[in-house]
């Protein structure tokens, strides 16, 4: 892994982190493996929040978790819009 992006998964571990999350790399050491290098996100009882796939793998991509850590609520964009 490069320096680059050690220091991205380091960034988007601590944003998990201020969110009450935990983000969890698989593994896999077998680079073939159709999970290998994926990361999901888990709550405090280590419930999957996000990053899986309908087999239960470890599916998302560094891009997808932090889309996902810095997307907006569901619920804030429509108090947002009451106001």
């Amino acid at each position: 892994m490069s320096s680059t992006n050690k220091i991205r998964e380091n960034r988007i571990r601590r944003m998990a982190q201020r969110q009450g999350l935990q983000l969890t790399k698989t593994r896999r050491r077998d680079e073939r493996a159709i999970d290998y290098g994926g990361y999901i996100l888990v709550n405090d009882r280590y419930f999957c929040v996000f990053g899986t796939h309908n087999s239960g793998r470890a599916m998302a991509s560094l891009e997808e978790i932090e889309n996902y850590l810095t997307s907006e609520p569901s619920g804030a964009a429509s108090a947002q819009q009451n106001e």
